[in-house]
Formats: C-alpha cells, sequence, structure tokens
C-alpha cells in the first residue's frame, strides 16, 4: 500500500480500515507467535521481528528493517509512523507468523484502530496488542495474581482486557487487532509470558531494536 503523508490522508485511511477489523475466534492454535518494535534512529526507523515456537516459547528466528521516517509523531496514529517499518521486518522472516504481538493498542483506539489491528488488517495475520499503559477506557485494578483481568470499557463497550501477568507487578493492557479475539488473546499473551511482566516475544523485540540503535550510534 501507499502509506499517506499527511493526517487528512491518514484520517481517511483509518476510516476505511477500521470497518476491515474482524473480532473472531482463532481457528486452531498458533505454531509461531512474533513480537515487533520498533526504534527510531536520526530520520530512520529500525523495525525488529523476534519469531517464537509456540507454546514452547523458543526463539527461532529475527528479523530487522531500517526505514526513512515519512510520517510525523502524532498521537493516535502511531501505525503511520512504525507501520512501515514493521511490515518490512515481518516480511524479512524466513517463517511466516501465526500471532503478531505488537506493544501498543488493537482496537482499545480512540478511532478503534491502533497499531495491531491497522497492520493485522493489511497483513491480514492475527494479531494482538499487549500496551504497556490505558490509552483510552476505564476499568477497575484487576486481582493481584497472574491470570488476573479485568474489563476494559470505552463508550459503552468492551475493547480489551487489564491482565495481571505476573504477580504483584502492573497489569498490561490487551486488545483484539485483528482476526482473534480476547479469550485467545489473553490466552497467548499469559502463555508467551514467564518470569518478566512483559511477554517474551515483546521483550526481545525491545532488546533487539535497542542493541541495533546503539550499534548504529557506534557507526
Amino acid at each position: 500500500m501507499k502509506w499517506p503523508e499527511d493526517i487528512t490522508e491518514a484520517k481517511k485511511v483509518q476510516e476505511v480500515l477500521k470497518k476491515k477489523v474482524r473480532i473472531t475466534p482463532l481457528r486452531k492454535s498458533p505454531e509461531y507467535v512474533v513480537g515487533v518494535d520498533a526504534a527510531f534512529f536520526e530520520d530512520k526507523i529500525i523495525g525488529v521481528a523476534c519469531l517464537y515456537r509456540y507454546p514452547e516459547i523458543i526463539l527461532i528466528e529475527e528479523a530487522y528493517s531500517l526505514t526513512e521516517v515519512s510520517f510525523p509523531y502524532i498521537p493516535g496514529f502511531l501505525s503511520f509512523r512504525e507501520g512501515p517499518a514493521t511490515i518490512q521486518a515481518i516480511n524479512n522472516l524466513k517463517i511466516k507468523p501465526h500471532v503478531i504481538l505488537f506493544d501498543g493498542q488493537g482496537i482499545a483506539h480512540p478511532k478503534g484502530l491502533g497499531i495491531a489491528a491497522h497492520i493485522g488488517v493489511l497483513l491480514d495475520i492475527p494479531t494482538i496488542g499487549c500496551a504497556k499503559s490505558r490509552l483510552v477506557g476505564n476499568y477497575r485494578e484487576p486481582g493481584l495474581k497472574k491470570g488476573s483481568w479485568s474489563s476494559l470499557r470505552y463508550n459503552g463497550k468492551i475493547i480489551g482486557v487489564v491482565l495481571r501477568t505476573k504477580d504483584n507487578v502492573r497489569p498490561v493492557f490487551v486488545s483484539c487487532g485483528h482476526r482473534i479475539n480476547l479469550k485467545n488473546s489473553i490466552k497467548i499473551i499469559l502463555g508467551c509470558t514467564s518470569i518478566y511482566r512483559i511477554p517474551e516475544p515483546l521483550r526481545r523485540a525491545d532488546f533487539i531494536s535497542k542493541k541495533i540503535k546503539r550499534e548504529l550510534l557506534a557507526g
């Protein structure tokens, strides 16, 4: 697709894509789950994809991309800024993932189209948003044990869950992206989380993006 370069075009694209989002159960359990992340280096974006075998959570493959920044930073339009680099990194993998995890929102977004939903529609692959903080919605604090969750509501609808991924630590905000439902999303996020708060594929992608950035800065 041709990525928009201004907010007027981006708003039109959001309206079209959000109508294509489908919240449905997975047809079968995934074999490969990928976590993606992005980091900025001067006028470029580093996109990283870390592929794991699921449910064993064994690292299988890593890929990255380096693309030019083509969209300004505007809250609510993250996918237009990071999307091209993220998609390129995913496409650089030798194995196609069955589910993609994003450090960002799915439908828990003012327009119902966070980066997980946006990229999920473009690639037509099941996606999950697993954000460290809330963008929109109201909720009650979940229980303190791993696996406890409460509903995240916005405009009278459930748009995600607030999920405790480890005992007595801050929860994460999980929302469906595309071609998955909340039950599947919760199961996969918990299945990808071990001793840390953040799912391992996302932790690894964040680590690798920062590592590549340090190497580029060092020349």
